[in-house]
């Protein structure tokens, strides 16, 4: 049987091309799908998380390890799908109405699927009626807002209150984040959680669902 240990290592230098030929041969050897997520892919991220934090690891690092662990989800999610293994939350991600920026959004989607998250992502510019309609039919318990923009940022609140006005409120928490939001504005808004980077995000997420 190969050295699986091998997976962690390239997921943590961000090696896709190697992280997805480890995964099809771990599970050619029978190791099932979710001896992967939880002993080597899931520590892995929690290890690229853990760099960043002490910026050993930057923004290219993060993307090359969430793009690695994103190829390999990508035979895997099948699988765990059929085998009924419950992902850790439901988690729906977008940019606001607005707003065209990406790169963090991706980032956080990244770590969070990585983290054993089923994460959807609705990309950039969304409106607040996507959020709702995406919340109630993926049955999502997470909401992440993303705004890179100090005038996007009000497009947060009218979310929430589309959210509140759908009746969907109570059902899901909502993380917000990007370059000119605080905390602070998290609580004027009524958000769950603010979060300043991915690994925090992915932090704040488990926090959320346990609670």
């Amino acid at each position: 049987m190969g050295d699986f240990t091998k997976l962690y290592d390239a997921i943590v230098e961000g090696d896709a091309p190697a992280t997805l030929e480890l995964t099809k041969q771990a599970l050619a050897e029978g190791i099932s799908p979710e001896e992967l997520v939880a002993k080597f892919m899931i520590p892995a991220m929690d290890e690229v998380g853990k760099r960043f934090e002490a910026e050993d690891y930057f923004v290219p690092e993060l993307l090359l390890s969430g793009r690695a662990m994103k190829g390999a989800l990508t035979v895997l999610r099948p699988l765990l799908a059929a085998s009924g293994a419950k992902p850790a939350g439901k988690v729906i991600i977008g940019t606001v109405k607005g707003d065209l920026h990406d790169i963090g959004k991706n980032l956080v989607a990244a770590m969070l699927e990585g983290a054993g998250f089923e994460v959807t992502d609705l990309g950039t510019d969304v409106s607040p009626e996507r959020f709702v309609e995406a919340v109630t039919s993926k049955q999502a318990n997470i909401v992440c807002l993303s705004a890179l923009l100090t005038v996007t940022m009000p497009a947060m609140k009218t979310t929430l209150e589309a959210l509140r006005n759908a009746g969907v409120r109570d059902k899901v928490k909502v993380m917000i984040g990007g370059a000119p939001v605080t905390d602070q504005y998290a609580r004027e808004i009524g958000a769950d959680s603010y979060s300043e980077n991915a690994s925090a995000a992915v932090a704040s997420a488990r926090s959320l669902v346990a609670a």
